[in-house]
């Protein structure tokens, strides 16, 4: 039996064959300790720095503001806790929004028992940030903003530049998730107006387990652990060799294709939608139809549940939900929620996410598969 067509790129995504390839050596024969002085230090600790030279041209920084970590928790976590202690003195106000990743949302949540005030900011119905709401926000204590870049769930692109434009003059700090944005439209630290920015490796065809926070010079960040002196004494730890020159990597290949692959996880993604739409009613796109990431395609269906279209279409299509049915319950996710979705179509929410892999053959093959477990959900 075949694999099931992919569409959860939103969720992680394959290596890239190139990727692949530029690890290798690193697995195979150049083993050396990046801070080892001999000759076995030399290739790991070149690596090491071309790959940081590699990420951050890809977001227009330079190479010394570039911080790896284990991936997009870890950097948002070390981002705004670090703010927080940092800015103590000048104030403990954080202003987040309702539609957040969890590393996110759970760091605020613990750092509102610590002393600190977080303001949760609403959406509207396509799950946009209001910029006026941002500015009405803001008071004289406030010390960090942090709000992503793209939504995971709908793709919703949201106005970190002009967020950050309100920031700088009131030396309030601007931290972004990029985690799902980086590959898939352009980042540019500068036009964003961020001082840090979150990346996550397995989301742009790197491995799990690596990723990068950007750190705005001059600013300075406690260390996030500390022993030797790893990471500019930053993030003490023998340095993820293999997998930072993975990152590297995909970074490189993530500017070089960035207009090639837009272009084609938006052409697919439209033919994804149209195709469902034109078969099957009572169809809803969540999310703004332009501001949107051109890989995200976050569909409700009338009065079905997401967990059985995807228990229908799961040996062939592999989506991901926006809502879970249990037998007396519905879990609704807290995107949806924010953004006002009446539950008769949140619970049938599922998400596809096209990925630079994915082919014109697979769209079509999931369009057939999800029209017909729709359409035999409605007639049980």
């Amino acid at each position: 039996m075949k694999n099931p067509i992919y569409l959860d790129y939103n969720g992680t995504t394959p290596h890239d064959p190139e990727v692949i390839a530029a690890m290798r050596p690193f697995f195979e024969t150049e083993f050396g300790n990046p801070s080892s002085s001999h000759w076995y230090g030399i290739a790991p600790r070149r690596a090491v720095e071309t790959a940081r030279a590699q990420v951050a041209s890809a977001i227009n920084c330079t190479p010394d503001e570039i911080l790896f970590t284990s991936g997009g928790t870890e950097s948002n976590n070390h981002a705004i806790k670090s703010v927080a202690r940092l800015m103590k003195d000048k104030g403990n106000h954080i202003i987040t929004s309702e539609i957040e990743h969890p590393a996110v949302l759970e760091v605020c949540g613990f750092l509102e028992t610590q002393g600190y005030r977080v303001t949760y900011l609403p959406v509207d119905d396509t799950g946009i940030v209001r910029v006026e709401d941002i500015e009405n926000a803001i008071c004289p204590q406030t010390i960090l903003i942090s709000i992503m870049h793209a939504n995971n769930e709908t793709g919703a692109v949201q106005p970190v530049a002009e967020i950050g434009a309100l920031a700088r003059p009131k030396k309030i700090i601007m931290h972004t998730d990029a985690a799902q944005s980086v590959g898939k439209i352009p980042v540019d630290v500068a036009k964003l107006n961020v001082s840090l920015l979150t990346i996550a490796g397995h989301k742009i065809y790197a491995p799990k387990g690596i990723g990068v926070l950007y750190i705005q010079k001059p600013l300075k960040l406690e260390p996030f652990c500390h022993g030797a002196g790893q990471e500019d004494s930053r993030r003490a730890g023998t340095e993820n060799v293999i997998e930072i020159v993975g990152l590297g990597q995909a970074c490189e290949i993530a500017l070089r294709d960035l207009e090639k692959n837009m272009a084609h996880m938006k052409r697919l993604r439209d033919r994804l939608y149209d195709g469902i739409t034109a078969k099957t009613g009572r169809v809803r796109l969540n999310g703004p139809p332009e501001l949107r990431l051109p890989n995200t395609l976050s569909l409700s269906f009338y009065g079905l549940e997401a967990n059985r279209i995807l228990e229908e279409i799961g040996l062939e299509v592999a989506a991901s939900a926006g809502a879970a049915c249990h037998s007396d319950t519905v879990e609704i996710s807290h995107v949806l929620t924010a953004m006002g979705i009446p539950e008769n179509w949140a619970k049938g929410t599922v998400r596809f996410s096209i990925g630079k892999m994915t082919t014109e053959s697979e769209i079509d093959r999931a369009v057939e598969v999800v029209i017909k477990a729709v359409e035999k959900l409605k007639n049980r």
